[in-house]
């Protein structure tokens, strides 16, 4: 499997609408983000969910324009729809994708992008054999505070890295994935490696706690270590009552902190030139909603043949290293032991 660049595709396969039509399928909490989001850039065509009560419900905001329906094959059959957009439970994401690519339908599919990392190849080649854009929901890699951070990073500015870390804590009573591992990490992996613009070179650990009646893994640390002697650390948890999203990235001249919980001044740089007393400054970045840019990307993708950012190899990467903890976590298995005497 060869990694795609980003340059616009030779093939003359497919051909490029210039306003394309979307389709969301999904249209729990996330989805109608997506729906609000392609409304409001004129490309929404219709939504699909097999939910008749919520779709009736987000009908009322978005009909007579609007197409609404529960049943995919339409939309798959219907020349009107150009691309589907994926926001469904992370089990059904292969199946759905892989339908759309077959209908030749561009895919944007929500993170994580599949659930095995062989499902990932099967759709990364396909798209790549028809010429049809497939993107994945990394919505941080469109983070205006993100990619500021990373430009600092790249411009040397905090110095040589040695260390990053991603917190994504909140309460989740829904539990929507098998673990916590496959509902939250995917954010903060995906980040970590744009931001060093390198793919781990190993886990050295993985380790999670069972905290509730369904059994499943709430809390997750994943250990990780980069190119160049990089340490990371990701940790998830769906049991913290006060939300926390914040990243630290540690130079060896100055130390950056992501607080996205803040409405304003959400990356803020350290330098200590006196270790009782860092100097903080707030790099300045465009207030703009990362999914309105996520989103326009998706189109500019469809109507150039570019290759997105979050791509087929940016989703396949991610699950590679989620499959692995999973591996891990699985060879230490959950006991609900006695203490011996």
């Amino acid at each position: 499997m060869t990694r795609s660049t980003d340059s616009p595709l030779n093939s003359l396969l497919t051909k490029r609408p210039t306003s394309p039509k979307v389709a969301v399928v999904g249209c729990g909490r996330w989805g109608r983000n997506l729906i609000r989001n392609f409304h409001n850039l004129n490309f929404l065509y219709g939504i699909c969910d097999l939910n008749q009560e919520q779709l009736k419900e987000i009908g009322k905001q978005y009909q007579p324009d609007i197409s609404m329906t529960s049943d995919y094959s339409k939309l798959l059959t219907s020349p009107d729809v150009d691309a589907i957009v994926i926001a469904t439970p992370s089990h059904t994401h292969f199946h759905l994708a892989k339908l759309a690519l077959e209908s030749g339908k561009h895919v944007y599919v929500e993170k994580p992008m599949a659930t095995r990392v062989e499902d990932c190849q099967v759709l990364f080649n396909m798209a790549e054999n028809l010429d049809l854009t497939l993107m994945v929901g990394h919505l941080l890699l469109y983070h205006p505070a993100v990619n500021r951070l990373k430009q600092l990073i790249s411009e040397g500015y905090l110095g040589k890295v040695k260390y990053i870390q991603s917190d994504r804590l909140n309460f989740n009573p829904f539990r929507p994935d098998t673990s916590v591992l496959w509902d939250l990490a995917p954010h903060d992996l995906s980040m970590l490696c744009y931001l060093l613009d390198m793919e781990p070179k190993g886990i050295v650990s993985a380790s999670g706690h069972r905290t509730s009646d369904d059994g499943l893994v709430d809390v997750a640390h994943i250990e990780l270590t980069f190119p160049g002697d990089i340490a990371g650390h990701v940790h998830t948890s769906w049991i913290d009552p006060n939300k926390q999203v914040k990243l630290i990235v540690r130079g060896s001249e100055r130390t950056a902190i992501l607080d996205d919980t803040l409405g304003e001044g959400k990356l803020q740089v350290f330098k200590k030139e006196d270790e009782s007393q860092p100097i903080k400054e707030f790099p300045e970045y465009l207030a703009i909603e990362p999914l309105k840019l996520e989103c326009q990307h998706f189109i500019n993708c469809i109507k150039s043949g570019q290759t997105p950012r979050t791509n087929g190899y940016n989703g396949y990467s991610v699950v590679k290293i989620l499959e692995l903890s999973e591996k891990m976590l699985k060879e230490v298995p959950y006991k609900d032991s006695q203490p011996t005497q």
